[in-house]
């Protein structure tokens, strides 16, 4: 392995592992819990750390494209988020609103009764008329371009 591409994995790996620290902060220090789609963004870049980790003691290629594919999945999820939030498509059920037109008062109690505290449809923090889910989503962009240049570095 090269020190351009060792160099390359550390920031890929490193920045999602920055990433983890922010969004773990947002929730423990700023009591901001998450929401099912903000925890589905967190796993792919578990997963990119531990190839990062990996690809320092063996099979840098072979890591590097499953980096990028960890940094693409999180992009993926963090841009279906912000269509959740934005209104663009429903979300999933079990964090969405999905209207009240025809449900019975027992229902309709029942619904309030069994939904999550934290939704996915609703935007709890947004910087620059961006919310953490499209922030996420850039950043893992930029992390995926970093994945790819030590992928193609010699």
């Amino acid at each position: 392995m090269t020190l351009k591409q060792r160099h390359l994995i550390l920031l890929a790996a490193g920045g999602s592992a920055a990433l983890m620290l922010g969004a773990l902060a947002f929730q423990h220090l700023g009591g901001m819990a998450p929401c099912k789609l903000c925890i589905w963004q967190r796993w792919p870049h578990v997963i990119a750390i531990g190839f990062g980790i990996v690809a320092l003691f063996a099979l840098p290629r072979l890591m590097a494209l499953g980096g990028m594919v960890a940094a693409l999945t999180t992009a993926a999820i963090a841009g279906y988020h912000t269509g959740v939030e934005r209104g663009w498509w429903q979300g999933p059920t079990s964090c969405s609103s999905s209207g009240t037109s025809g449900v019975s008062a027992d229902d309709l109690f029942n619904q309030i009764m069994a939904a999550p505290l934290v939704r996915c449809d609703e935007v709890p923090w947004e910087m620059f008329s961006l919310s953490m889910a499209s922030w996420n989503m850039l950043a893992s962009l930029a992390l995926a371009a970093l994945w790819l240049m030590a992928l193609r570095t010699r």
